[in-house]
C-alpha cells in the first residue's frame, strides 16, 4: 500500500507540476514575438525550463541513478532558483553591480556546498536543510517587490515572502524535528508541500508574466506622456495637466505663474554646428533647469525650441525670482558642449478664474516672449493678463 501511495503521489505531483510549468510556456508563447526578445523573459523562461527539468527528476526517483535525481536535480533547481531571482531584478532594473557579483558566487557555491554536504553527511534531513536555507537565500532578493510601486508587485513580493519561509521552515524542520520533511515521505506535510508548490508555480509563473506587462504599460503611457528628446512633457499631456491645475487654483483663489522661453537663435546652432549638437542644446536646457523646478511644476516641450513651466501657486515675485536665476544660470555655468546659448523668456502670472484657459496664457505669454526676442535676445519680459 504503501509503494502505491508513493508511485501515486510522484505521478500526480509530474502531473501538477507539470500542468504548472506548462502555463509558462502558454503564456510566453502568446506574447512570443513581442517579448521573448526580451532578456528578463528569456532569462525567466530558462529558470522555468530547468526547474521543470529539475522537478521531473526529483519524481523519477527509484527509477533512474540517484545521481540524477539529487546531484543534478538540486543543481538545476539552485540555477533555476538564481535565473528566476536575476530576471525579477532585471525586470525592476536593479541588476546592478553587487548583485552580479553575488549570483557568480551564489550558483557555484550552492551547489559545491550541496556536493560537500554528501561527501561528509549524505543524510536526507541534511541535504533537506541545506537545499531550504540555500534556495532562501537565492530568492532572498525578491523581498524587495513588497516595496515596489504597484499593488500587484506587493503582491508577488510577499507570495515570494512565503516561499523563503516555507524554505526556512522546511528546512528547520527537518533538521531540528522528527516530523519528515522528505518530498517521498507520504502524509499531510507532502500533501501540503504538493499544493503549496502547485500554487505558488502558478502564482510565481502568472505574475512574472503580469509585472511585464505591467511594465510594457508604464513604459507606453510614458512614452506617449513625455517628449522622447528632453524628458519634458508634450503638449497634449501638459495641457491636460494645466486644465486641472487652473481648475483647482481658481477654487482656491490663488496665484499660478506660466513661463514661455526658446532658445536664442538655434537655428543658427542648428545650421553652423548641426542637428545633433541642437539635440544636445535641447537635452542640456531641460537637464539644467528641471534642478530648479518643484515636484509640482510642469515642463512642457512644445516642439522645437520652445518650451513652457507652468507653476503653480507661485506669484509675481517667485516666478520673477525663477526667471532670473534661469537666464543667469544659463548664461553663466560651465558646458561641456561646443557652444554657448541663452534663452528670452515671457512670464505670466494669474489668478484664474472659470473663463482661465491655458491657450490664452500661451497667447499672451507667446507675444511677451516675442518682445523678449525683440529687446535684443537673453532676456526676460512679463506680460499682464487681460
Amino acid at each position: 500500500m504503501t509503494t502505491i501511495n508513493i508511485l501515486l503521489d510522484s505521478t500526480t505531483i509530474l502531473i501538477f507540476l507539470g500542468i504548472a510549468y506548462l502555463f509558462t510556456f502558454i503564456l510566453i508563447s502568446a506574447y512570443w514575438r513581442d517579448v521573448i526578445r526580451a532578456l528578463p523573459v528569456r532569462i525567466f523562461f530558462l529558470a522555468k525550463c530547468l526547474q521543470s527539468c529539475s522537478w521531473f527528476l526529483v519524481v523519477l526517483r527509484g527509477d533512474i541513478p540517484d545521481f540524477l535525481t539529487i546531484s543534478v536535480a538540486n543543481s538545476l533547481m539552485f540555477i533555476g532558483a538564481s535565473l528566476e531571482t536575476i530576471s525579477m531584478l532585471r525586470l525592476r532594473n536593479e541588476w546592478r553591480t553587487r548583485y552580479k557579483i553575488m549570483y557568480r558566487l551564489a550558483i557555484p557555491l550552492s551547489i559545491a556546498g550541496f556536493h560537500l554536504i554528501m561527501l561528509l553527511h549524505n543524510e536526507e534531513e541534511a541535504r533537506i536543510a541545506y537545499c531550504s536555507a540555500a534556495l532562501a537565500i537565492i530568492l532572498a532578493p525578491m523581498y524587495r517587490l513588497i516595496k515596489g510601486p504597484s499593488p500587484l508587485m506587493k503582491v508577488i513580493g510577499y507570495i515570494y515572502l512565503f516561499v523563503i519561509a516555507a524554505n526556512l521552515v522546511r528546512g528547520t524542520t527537518a533538521l531540528f524535528t522528527d516530523i519528515p520533511a522528505s518530498f517521498y515521505t507520504p502524509g499531510i506535510y507532502q500533501l501540503l508541500y504538493l499544493v503549496t508548490i502547485y500554487i505558488l508555480t502558478i502564482l510565481g509563473i502568472m505574475g512574472f508574466m503580469l509585472l511585464w506587462k505591467e511594465k510594457t504599460n508604464q513604459e507606453l503611457l510614458h512614452y506617449a506622456s513625455y517628449d522622447d528628446l528632453t524628458g519634458a512633457l508634450n503638449r497634449r499631456t501638459f495641457m491636460t495637466s494645466a486644465k486641472r491645475y487652473l481648475n483647482h487654483y481658481a477654487k482656491k483663489g490663488e496665484a499660478v505663474s506660466y513661463l514661455l522661453f526658446d532658445i536664442d537663435s538655434f537655428k543658427d546652432i542648428n545650421d553652423k554646428y548641426g542637428h545633433h549638437t541642437g539635440d544636445l542644446v535641447l537635452q542640456d536646457v531641460t537637464k539644467r533647469i528641471r534642478h530648479y523646478l518643484d515636484k509640482d511644476d510642469l515642463f512642457v516641450r512644445y516642439g522645437g525650441d520652445e518650451f513652457g513651466i507652468l507653476l503653480p501657486g507661485k506669484g509675481e515675485q517667485e516666478s520673477s525670482a525663477l526667471a532670473e536665476r534661469i537666464k543667469i544660470m544659463l548664461q553663466s555655468a560651465p558646458t561641456s558642449l561646443p557652444v554657448s546659448y541663452t534663452i528670452s523668456m515671457g512670464v505670466l502670472t494669474v489668478v484664474p478664474d472659470q473663463h482661465t484657459h491655458m491657450e490664452s496664457m500661451y497667447t499672451k505669454c507667446d507675444q511677451a516672449l516675442y518682445t523678449a526676442k525683440r529687446n535684443g535676445r537673453n532676456t526676460i519680459y512679463r506680460s499682464q493678463f487681460g
